[in-house]
């Protein structure tokens, strides 16, 4: 299959770029391929310690070492919605596993925050970190060594790019990732927003809000808005870690059920012993990680992911870059209208054709690799199917042939947009990253004075006291991965929409997150080095002129060079970031975080590529 010129331009540069730490990582996958599991040839007081509390049918299989043994490493918790409904998912794996010739063990947890609930709130200053804590979680896991195989149930912001980083470190395993499916459709989401700025002008009250809030956010699955959780979802699929369409299914249903079982079953196959051989290392490769840019295109995902890709990538011993972001995106349509970038949930977006409609209309624009493995099998080709039940049996079938939807779901010939709305910003204030999707044209250039916030609280008290109704851009400094974790900045989104559906023209310029819900207001952001690590957007006074344009790709401060280069930065106190909620045991992440563009990561970049 020919690939679009653009699509083959940037994997060859990806690919010439991670060479030597590709082939490094490749090397060690190898050696632990060749040692395999050590069932066969550890003590037996080890050996039984692995499968002592087992039923004895399990027992006699393991002991024997004919059958396949499945690691299942699982994000459960009942507090996030989305997880909730892992608590099933072992009993079902192991009962298909054992009808597959296979045995399933528990072989461990992850934790699991919510980024809803941490919004705003100092906790949210672990939410990056937890990513590497789940990563070594998943290696913890599995480092007893006795699986052929690993099903990874979570969905969630910091989770899922967690267990894949994870994963990766065993990359001579075969690895399928078990979603758990969105909740069922509650309040829609352009109401949920027109209340929340109702609430942030103090037009409605606390229980108001709340009871909104709750109609929105009311049962088990993952929240139905296109944010991180879904476009994990999403990624996963196009990935090919998924079974196909197993991403939008909803929880506690006889089709969730069977795919889940047969992502079990799947699992077994794959294995060595299973006949299939498919190592996450040969399903995860920069064909893969470039499929997986080009559907957060197209579907206006994510934000967090120019950071979370990045960090999976260099898992694997591959190295991207926002460049790569940006460039792809000038040629990936905008096929989605998901909210925040439209009014429909993943629901909708499901029932308009869903993944397997999106794939086959890239692939038909010679816009994904098709050429890839995938843990269903040959091929991306595969992921143009829905599953379905027939007489209780589960099956696939084509997709829709064209979308039921086209307000929520276009085709290739009528996209939303000629690009993926995700642009690259370079300035003398650093590199950043804008998503543009939600963004009107009329608000795509701001050019106003600055205001600087030191964090998001100072910005909403100016806001209280009425001091921000006029043009402005927000620089929220000192909020990276260094200085206080890179908490999101989700909570600024109501008073700044106010502002702008006020006539005013406001911006956001942060080397903090916002959402992965990131909507209309527009946001610089991820500013690349971050201010405590000697970025030059620590330099930014109130009242200096910030352009931000969109169309150029510039973020700019525009002051008198002279006097830029005279200014020094003087960092505010971090102290109050630095301990509270668990804060004290960070403290080492916060020293070793690299940069946004290198995945904020705390883990040693020489797993694979250089940092």
């Amino acid at each position: 299959m020919s690939l679009h010129p653009v699509l083959a331009a940037v994997t060859r540069r990806i690919r010439e770029r991670s060479a030597a730490g590709r082939a490094t990582y490749l090397r060690h996958v190898e050696a632990a391929r060749q040692a395999g599991t050590v069932r066969s040839h550890i003590s037996c007081t080890n050996l039984a310690h692995a499968f002592a509390a087992f039923p004895p049918d399990d027992k006699q299989a393991l002991r024997a070492a004919r059958w396949p043994n499945l690691g299942i490493v699982s994000a459960y918790n009942d507090m996030l919605s989305a997880h909730q409904p892992l608590d099933r998912f072992p009993a079902l794996i192991k009962d298909a596993a054992r009808k597959a010739g296979a045995v399933a063990q528990f072989a461990g947890g992850v934790p699991a925050m919510c980024d809803g609930v941490t919004q705003g709130q100092a906790g949210m200053e672990l939410s990056l970190f937890s990513r590497d804590v789940i990563a070594m979680s998943t290696a913890i896991a599995l480092s007893h060594n006795v699986f052929d195989g690993a099903l990874c149930l979570g969905v969630c912001d910091k989770i899922v790019p967690g267990l894949l980083i994870g994963a990766l470190q065993f990359g001579h395993l075969p690895v399928v990732f078990v979603p758990a499916g969105p909740m069922t459709s509650g309040l829609p989401n352009a109401e949920k927003s027109r209340i929340r700025q109702l609430h942030a002008e103090g037009k409605l009250s606390r229980e108001q809000l709340l009871e909104a809030e709750m109609k929105s956010y009311h049962g088990p699955g993952t929240c139905t808005f296109y944010g991180t959780a879904n476009s994990n979802q999403m990624l996963m699929e196009v990935m090919g870690l998924h079974l196909p369409g197993a991403a939008f299914i909803n929880p506690n249903t006889p089709l969730r059920d069977a795919l889940t079982a047969a992502a079990a079953q799947r699992a077994a196959r794959i294995t060595v012993q299973g006949g299939e051989y498919t190592p996450i290392a040969e399903v995860i490769d920069e064909r893969a990680i470039v499929n997986g840019i080009v559907g957060l295109l197209a579907t206006g995902g994510s934000t967090n992911h120019t950071i979370h890709l990045v960090a999976i990538a260099r898992a694997a011993g591959i190295v991207i870059d926002w460049s790569d972001f940006d460039q792809l995106s000038g040629v990936v349509p905008l096929l989605a209208r998901i909210y925040p970038n439209g009014s429909a949930d993943v629901n909708q977006f499901h029932e308009a054709g869903g993944m397997g409609l999106l794939i086959r209309e890239l692939l038909g624009e010679e816009l994904l690799h098709a050429d890839v493995k995938t843990v269903d099998g040959p091929g991306l080709w595969r992921y143009t199917r829905e599953p379905f039940l027939y007489g209780g049996e589960l099956r696939w079938r084509p997709a829709p042939a064209c979308s039921l939807a086209p307000q929520i779901l276009g085709d290739a010939d009528h996209p939303f947009s000629a690009d993926g709305g995700l642009k690259l910003l370079t300035g003398n204030l650093g590199r950043s990253v804008i998503k543009v999707s939600a963004v009107k044209p009329q608000h795509r250039v701001v050019e106003a004075p600055a205001i600087v916030f030191d964090d998001q609280e100072a910005v909403l008290a100016a806001f209280k006291r009425g001091e921000l109704r006029r043009d402005f851009v927000a620089v929220v400094r000192y909020q990276g991965p260094r200085a206080n974790g890179m908490p999101e900045l989700h909570k600024l989104t109501p008073a700044l929409g106010v502002l702008q559906d006020e006539g005013f023209h406001v911006a956001l310029v942060t080397d903090g997150r916002m959402s992965g819900a990131s909507g209309k207001v527009p946001a610089a952001i991820h500013v690349t080095p971050e201010c405590l690590n000697g970025g030059p957007l620590a330099k930014v006074r109130t009242g200096d002129l910030i352009r931000l344009d969109v169309g150029a790709g510039l973020l700019e401060a525009r002051v008198d060079a002279a006097e830029w280069a005279r200014r020094e930065m003087q960092p505010p106190s971090m102290e109050h970031n630095q301990y509270g909620l668990g804060r004290e045991l960070f403290a080492s992440a916060r020293a070793m975080a690299s940069g946004a563009e290198q995945g904020g990561i705390t883990f040693n970049a020489a797993m694979g590529a250089p940092a």
